[in-house]
């Protein structure tokens, strides 16, 4: 896990835009924007004519949900990376209350898809969560694109899922149910497979020679047995605590 004190040393925001337009950051700015990175808060610079003449400070709050559902995807063993557009220093201080794995910032939306594709090829299966105009690429890329649905359209439309709320511990929640639903899968395919090839076979007279035959009242209760097994196993999800 990356924090403060191991990441690069922060690049001033926007020095490098004002130095291709010919302005000049005067000193006591660069500092207020460095303090400001500190507590979290992005600073857009405002420029006139050569020089810079002020700024301002904008800053993101975590959700009420973030902290909580990131401890649960932690408890399910799963991997967590943030990918941010935002300088390190505002990004690690916003990061510094969650348990992150990883930490990438001053991202362009190109470079969050390169991150994501980085991580297939090491075989690893991405599930990216956003809701930005910026996020889109990256939710089209990931092996799962889940939305906020208080985000963007663009967003949403490049997403697999939507969640319905902004609430982030519906994340665990879909997760959660998508592994259960697997797994009912798993299972009603197994039977289905095992109970037809030992019945074709016993029908088929395959056990006759020991005087083992099935009557056709017995399979047609059978067939009914298993198609009802096969319902109740598909309905365990419901029991889930999400």
């Amino acid at each position: 896990m990356l924090t403060g004190e191991s990441l690069p040393r922060h690049k001033e925001p926007g020095d490098e835009l004002f130095a291709e337009q010919g302005l000049i950051v005067k000193e006591h700015l660069l500092e207020r924007i460095t303090i400001l990175a500190e507590q979290g808060v992005t600073a857009i610079l405002v420029g006139e004519e050569n020089s810079v003449i002020g700024l301002l400070g904008f800053a993101d709050e975590l959700r009420p949900s973030a902290e909580s559902a990131l401890e649960t995807l932690n408890k399910m063993a799963i991997k967590l990376i943030l990918l941010s557009g935002d300088n390190r220093q505002t990004v690690a201080a916003v990061a510094r209350h969650l348990k992150l794995d990883e930490l990438h910032a001053e991202l362009l939306p190109a470079n969050k898809t390169e991150k994501i594709n980085l991580l297939q090829k090491k075989g690893e299966v991405v599930a990216m969560v956003g809701d930005g105009i910026n996020d889109a690429p990256a939710l089209a890329a990931a092996d799962l694109g889940i939305a906020i649905g208080a985000g963007s359209d663009i967003a949403i439309e490049a997403s697999d899922i939507t969640l319905v709320s902004d609430d982030l511990n519906q994340v665990a929640a879909a997760i959660k149910l998508s592994r259960a639903t697997l797994k009912v899968i798993r299972r009603n395919l197994f039977w289905a497979f095992f109970y037809n090839s030992v019945g074709i076979l016993i029908a088929a007279g395959l056990l006759s020679p020991w005087g083992i035959t099935l009557n056709p009242m017995i399979a047609a209760g059978a067939m009914a047995l298993s198609s009802v097994s096969i319902v109740m196993n598909s309905l365990r999800p419901r029991r889930l605590n999400l």
